[in-house]
C-alpha cells in the first residue's frame, strides 16, 4: 500500500492530545467544572418524584385528585390484639382491657390522632379471636417514621402486662422505621464498600497504588459531578434516591472501566518501547475511540428507559446517561492530562507482593491463559460456536417460564423481621386490611343525594360481590368534594386473588354505582391497584424500550465499523447474554435451584420492574467490552494482519483488562446481591452473573468463534450503504508515532477518513 497524508479526525484523538500538550489546562477545567457542578446542583436543590407521578393508569388520577385537592392523608397505623388460644375471645374481659390499655397507651403519646376502638369500628375478626385498634400518626406521612417509636414502646408496654395476647403495631410509620433501621445501613455499607473492592482489584490489577487510584479518583469525581447535574436537571425531570443508587453503580462500573482501557493501552504501547508522548496520542486514537463509541452507545442504551413513561424508570435512564457521558468525557480529557503529568509516576507506590508483570499485548505478548483458549476455539470453531451457543441457550431456557410480580411483604424480606409475621397475621385474620384499596370519588357536590346514595351502594355492594368482607370505610371531605372509600379486598396478600377482587371493584361494582353519577370521578388505588396499573405500563412500554435499544445500537455499531455483520452479531450476542442472565434469574429465584447459596428461598417469582431495568442496562455495559475488543480486532486486521491472527491479537490482548474490569463489575454487583431484600439480590445476581459470562463465554469465546467462522465477511457493507458517515479511524500506531510538525496531521497507511 502506498502511504499518503491523513488529518486526525477523531474527537478522542483530538481531545487527548490537545489533553496532553495543556494538561494543567485540562486538570483545572475538570476540577472547575466538577466544582461549578456540584454547587449549583447544591443551590438549585432537587426535586424528587411526587407519588401523582409514580404511575399511571387510575393509580396517577387518584393521586392527582387528592394532591389538588391538598388532603394531607396521614400515616395510618394499625394495632392487632389477639388471642393466642381460642379460649379467648373478643368479648371477653380481659381482651376489652387489653384494647382499652392499647387506646391510652397510644393517646398518651400525643403523637397520634383519631383513635378508634374495634368495638365501634366493627374491626373484630369473624371467628372472634383477633380486632384492630386504629388510628393516625400526627404531621406528615413521608416523616412519620422518625416520630413512631414512642407509640411502638407504649404498644410493646402493653403487650408485657397481657402475655396471653398477642398485641403487635404494623403501619405506614412502623413499616418505615423498621425498614430504614434494618436496611438503611445496609444499603450505605454496600454504596460506601463498592469504592475499596473496586480500589483493591484495580491494585491487584496494576500492581501500584497510583495507577489503581487514577481509575477511582476519576469515577468519583464523575459521580460528585452527576449528582450535581441531577439537582440541576431535577427542575426538569424529578429524580430518586433509587435513581442516586443506580447512577453510583454505573457511574463507577463505566467510569473505572473506561479508565481502565485508557491506562492499560499507555502502558502496553510504552512496555513496547515507546515514548511517553507517543504512548499518550496512540491510546487517545485507539482506546479513547474505543471510549467514545462505548459511551454513546451506553448512553443510547439507557435513554431507553424515558420511553417507560413510568417516573421512577425516567429518573434512573436520565441519572445512568448523564453518569456515563460525564465518565465518558473525563476518560478522553483529563484522564490523558493526568497520565501526562504523572509520567513514570503512575508506577509509584509499587506492591512489594506482587512482580512487575508487563501489560497484556506488550512486545507480542498476550494472557496466557486465553492465549490456551483461542488457540482451540479457533483450531475449531464451528464447534467451539455451537457449544457456547448451546449452553447460553441452555441457562436461558428457564427464561420461557418467567413470572413476574410486585413481590409481597413476606416475599421481599422473608420472616428476618417481626413486623412481617405481624403483616401475615393481619391478613389472616383480616384480609386485604393491611393494603386495602382506596376509591378516590371526586364530584361537583360531594354531599349531593344521588352521589350519597352511590357511596352507600358502592359499599353495600363490595363486601355482596364477593370482593370485600368489610369494613368498607368511607372519609368525606366536604370542602374538597372528595370521599375516600377503604375497601379491605379479598385475597390479602395474595396477589392473584386481591387482583380478582380488584378486577371485580373496578369492572363490576363502580360502574353499577358510582359509575351511573354525571360528573362523578371514581380512581381505584392502593398497593394492589398500583401494582396492577405499574405492570400494565410496564409491559406496555416493553416493545418501544426494546426496539429503541436495538434499532440505535445497530447503527451506532454499523457508523462506528461500517460493517453489517460486525453491528448484526453484536447485536445477537447481547441478547444472547441478556437471555442468559434472565434464565440465571429464574433459575435461581423463580424454581429456587441454588437459592439458599444467596438467601433467596421461597421467592417464587422476578420483580416486575427487573427483566426491563436489566435489558437496557446490561445491553449498554455489555458494549463496553464488545465495543473494546472488536476495536483492536479492527485495528490488527488494518494493519495488514489476517482475519484469524487479528481475532487472536484482539482477543489475546484485551484479556487482561477485560478480565480486570469484569471482575470490578461482578464485585461491585455482586455486594448488592448480599442484601436482605429480594428485589436488591435479584438485581446483583443478575447484572452479575450477566457481566461474568458476557466477559467469558461471549467475548472470549463465542465472539472469536462466529468472526472466524465469518472470516473476511466480518467488513461486509453492501454498497448501497458506502454513502453512511465515515466514524472508523484507520491509522496505525506507527503513523500515530510519527506525528507531523504541529501536531495536526499524521502519517497513515490508508487514506480513509478519521471519525470519532
Amino acid at each position: 500500500m502506498r502511504n499518503r497524508e491523513t488529518r486526525v479526525r477523531g474527537i478522542a484523538a483530538r481531545a487527548g492530545g490537545w489533553s496532553a500538550r495543556h494538561r494543567w489546562a485540562a486538570v483545572g477545567i475538570w476540577v472547575l467544572f466538577v466544582v461549578l457542578a456540584t454547587g449549583l446542583g447544591s443551590a438549585a436543590g432537587r426535586v424528587d418524584v411526587k407519588d401523582s407521578d409514580q404511575m399511571g393508569g387510575e393509580t396517577h388520577t387518584a393521586a392527582r385528585i387528592v394532591e389538588d385537592a391538598g388532603i394531607d392523608e396521614p400515616a395510618g397505623e394499625t394495632v392487632l390484639i389477639q388471642a393466642k388460644s381460642g379460649a379467648v375471645k373478643a368479648t371477653d374481659a380481659e381482651f376489652r382491657a387489653a384494647v382499652d390499655a392499647v387506646v391510652t397507651a397510644v393517646e398518651g403519646t400525643g403523637e397520634v390522632t383519631g383513635v378508634t376502638s374495634p368495638y365501634d369500628a366493627k374491626t373484630i375478626s369473624q371467628d372472634g379471636r383477633s380486632a384492630l385498634v386504629q388510628f393516625d400518626m400526627r404531621g406528615e406521612a413521608d416523616t412519620a417514621g422518625e416520630r413512631v417509636e414512642p407509640v411502638l414502646k407504649a404498644v410493646e408496654g402493653v403487650q408485657k402486662e397481657h402475655e396471653s395476647l398477642r398485641i403487635e403495631e404494623i403501619g405506614g410509620a412502623s413499616m418505615m422505621k423498621t425498614f430504614d433501621d434494618a436496611f438503611g445501613d445496609d444499603f450505605k455499607k454496600a454504596e460506601y464498600s463498592a469504592v475499596p473492592v473496586a480500589l483493591g482489584i484495580l491494585l491487584v490489577a496494576f500492581g501500584a497504588l497510583v495507577a489503581a487510584l487514577v481509575p477511582v479518583a476519576l469515577a468519583i469525581t464523575a459521580i460528585i459531578a452527576t449528582m450535581g447535574l441531577m439537582g440541576l436537571v431535577s427542575h426538569l425531570q424529578p429524580m430518586s434516591e433509587t435513581a442516586n443508587s443506580v447512577m453510583l453503580l454505573v457511574g463507577l462500573a463505566v467510569g473505572v472501566d473506561y479508565c481502565l482501557f485508557y491506562l492499560r493501552r499507555e502502558r502496553e504501547e510504552r512496555a513496547a518501547g515507546r515514548d511517553a508522548q507517543t504512548a499518550l496520542r496512540i491510546a487517545a486514537a485507539t482506546s479513547g475511540r474505543a471510549i467514545v463509541v462505548s459511551g454513546v452507545t451506553v448512553c443510547v442504551a439507557m435513554a431507553g428507559m424515558l420511553f417507560t413513561g413510568i417516573a421512577e424508570f425516567e429518573a434512573m435512564g436520565l441519572a445512568s446517561l448523564m453518569v456515563v457521558a460525564v465518565a465518558m468525557v473525563g476518560s478522553v480529557t483529563v484522564l490523558p492530562a493526568l497520565l501526562s503529568l504523572l509520567g513514570e509516576r503512575v508506577e509509584k507506590g509499587r506492591l512489594p507482593f506482587l512482580r512487575r508483570r508487563r501489560p497484556s499485548g506488550s512486545a507480542g505478548e498476550g494472557s496466557r491463559f486465553w492465549t490456551a483458549v483461542l488457540k482451540r476455539v479457533l483450531a475449531k470453531p464451528l464447534l467451539a460456536a455451537a457449544v457456547a451457543v448451546g449452553a447460553l441457550l441452555a441457562v436461558a431456557a428457564p427464561a420461557l417460564g418467567m413470572k413476574t410480580q410486585n413481590l409481597t411483604l413476606d416475599q421481599e424480606f422473608g420472616d428476618a423481621l417481626p413486623i412481617v409475621q405481624t403483616y401475615n397475621r393481619v391478613n389472616e385474620a383480616f384480609p386485604g386490611g393491611s393494603d386495602p384499596a382506596e376509591v378516590v370519588v371526586k364530584a361537583d357536590d360531594i354531599n349531593a343525594p344521588e352521589v350519597r346514595a352511590a357511596l352507600a351502594d358502592f359499599r353495600e355492594r363490595a363486601i355482596g360481590s364477593g370482593a370485600s368482607r368489610g369494613p368498607v370505610d368511607i372519609t368525606v371531605h366536604d370542602q374538597q368534594n372528595v370521599a375516600l372509600v377503604y375497601v379491605p379486598l379479598v385475597g390479602g396478600s395474595d396477589q392473584d386473588k386481591a387482583g380478582e377482587s380488584l378486577d371485580k371493584l373496578r369492572d363490576d361494582v363502580r360502574p353499577a354505582t358510582l359509575g351511573k353519577v354525571d360528573g362523578v370521578e371514581a380512581p381505584i388505588t392502593g398497593q394492589v391497584a398500583g401494582n396492577k396499573d405499574f405492570n400494565d405500563q410496564l409491559v406496555g412500554s416493553v416493545l418501544p424500550v426494546f426496539a429503541f435499544v436495538v434499532v440505535f445500537a445497530f447503527l451506532l455499531m454499523l457508523l462506528s465499523f461500517r460493517s453489517l455483520t460486525v453491528a448484526l452479531t453484536s447485536i445477537v450476542l447481547n441478547l444472547l447474554s441478556v437471555g442468559a442472565a434472565y434464565g440465571i434469574l429464574v433459575a435461581v429465584f423463580q424454581h429456587g435451584w441454588g437459592a439458599s447459596l444467596v438467601g433467596a428461598e421461597g421467592v417464587g417469582a422476578i420483580i416486575t420492574w427487573l427483566p426491563l431495568f436489566l435489558f437496557v442496562i446490561l445491553f449498554g455495559l455489555s458494549m463496553d467490552y464488545h465495543v473494546f475488543v472488536v476495536s483492536r480486532i479492527r485495528e490488527a486486521r488494518q494493519r495488514g494482519r489476517s482475519t484469524r491472527d487479528a481475532i487472536q491479537h484482539g482477543v489475546v490482548t484485551t484479556a487482561g483488562v477485560v478480565t480486570s474490569a469484569a471482575v470490578i463489575m461482578v464485585a461491585v454487583f455482586a455486594i448488592f446481591g448480599t442484601l436482605s431484600m429480594q428485589s436488591m439480590k435479584q438485581m446483583g445476581v443478575g447484572l452479575a452473573a450477566a457481566v461474568l459470562i458476557d466477559a467469558t463465554i461471549i467475548r472470549g469465546v463465542l465472539l472469536p468463534a462466529v468472526m472466524s467462522l465469518l472470516g473476511e465477511r466480518n467488513w461486509y457493507l453492501p454498497k448501497w450503504l458506502h454513502r453512511l458517515p465515515d466514524l472508523t479511524h484507520d491509522e496505525s500506531p506507527e503513523a500515530i508515532a510519527s506525528p507531523e510538525r504541529g501536531g495536526e496531521g499524521e502519517r497513515g497507511e490508508r487514506g480513509e477518513r478519521v471519525g470519532v
